[in-house]
């Protein structure tokens, strides 16, 4: 019988009790950082082991309880006025806002379309579910049971937990825990497919790079890119191929003109929830001074670190 990995960025369904389990062992193991709840699950597991259905993964103590008194009241102020004493009342200190809840997030695809194929190792879109497509059976749709938060992830003042839920938790592991308010007969692997005829065309992103001397980093600025449907072709040392929809129905399909030679069988792309980053691998190890050829050229060129000697 198939069971679930608890371990943190795994979650996979797993039969052999000796299956390799890639995971961290805690949220503050990695250091990459981001500003978006989707880019930070996305980070790729940073230890390996094997799967397991206990959560045995050591937490550190909890820090001693303060011995400084908190509910002692502060004494009134004394000002003397004309030779008359008086006892002004103590200011009291000012209410916090109320919490301001972040706007829902625009619908999701309901169900799978069936002629989409499901990739082995697919996680759940939907949030708070982690479940993984079988890798032995790819074209699966999930039969069980898919719980879920359709809410956003709600951060406040220390408090975590989710605008769909009441359940509020102190500690983020706790807060990966809270079990999903919503039930769905079946899991969301890929989505459907979008209407083309209301697509929305975007003519150009903005875009940002550095480079170091044997590679340029690039990064193109562009939000929810649809991961499944997303092409991006090396097709030649000067050109990259970029067709880039987005789960809102948009699209941003252009041929990327580059302003020096790439090793194309060694650059590589990332598609994060904000923007899309290329790996350029130079072939011949020269400076850029602009990302694009049909750009026009500055005077600086931005370099990290120090090219080799010969």
């Amino acid at each position: 019988m198939a069971q679930r990995c608890v371990h943190n960025g795994c979650g996979k369904s797993f039969t052999d009790a000796e299956e390799e389990c890639a995971y961290h062992p805690g949220w503050k193991c990695c250091k990459p950082r981001f500003l978006t709840f989707d880019e930070f699950l996305s980070i790729p597991p940073c230890t390996t082991g094997n799967h397991s259905t206990v959560d045995n993964i050591p937490r550190p103590d909890p820090p001693p309880p303060s011995e400084t008194p908190q509910d002692v009241p502060p004494r009134p102020r004394t000002v003397a006025t004309n030779g008359n004493i008086l006892n002004l009342p103590t200011p009291q200190a000012s209410r916090p806002a109320p919490l301001a809840v972040p706007p829902p997030a625009p619908p999701e695809s309901d169900s799978d379309d069936p002629s989409i194929p499901v990739p082995p190792d697919t996680i759940c879109r939907r949030r708070g579910c982690n479940a993984a497509s079988l890798a032995e059976s790819p074209s699966s749709r999930g039969d069980e049971e898919c719980v879920y938060h359709p809410g956003q992830a709600l951060f406040h003042e220390g408090s975590k937990g989710w605008t769909c839920c009441k359940r509020r938790v102190l500690e983020f592991d706790e807060f990966m825990k809270i079990e999903g308010c919503k039930r769905k007969s079946s899991h969301l692997f890929v989505g459907s497919k979008k209407q083309s005829a209301h697509e929305e065309a975007v003519s150009e992103v903005r875009h940002d790079f550095y480079q170091t001397p044997t590679s340029v980093i690039a990064s193109l600025f562009l939000k929810r890119i649809d991961k499944a449907h997303a092409k991006i072709e090396f097709t030649s040392q000067t050109t990259v191929l970029l067709d880039l929809p987005t789960a809102d129905n948009k699209r941003y399909k252009t041929e990327l003109p580059l302003f020096g030679h790439i090793d194309t069988t060694r650059s590589m792309y990332k598609i994060m929830g904000t923007k899309l980053e290329m790996t350029l691998v130079k072939a011949d190890g020269l400076g850029w001074p602009t990302l694009r050829s049909d750009e026009q050229r500055t005077s600086k060129i931005i370099q990290v670190g120090r090219a080799g000697r010969a």
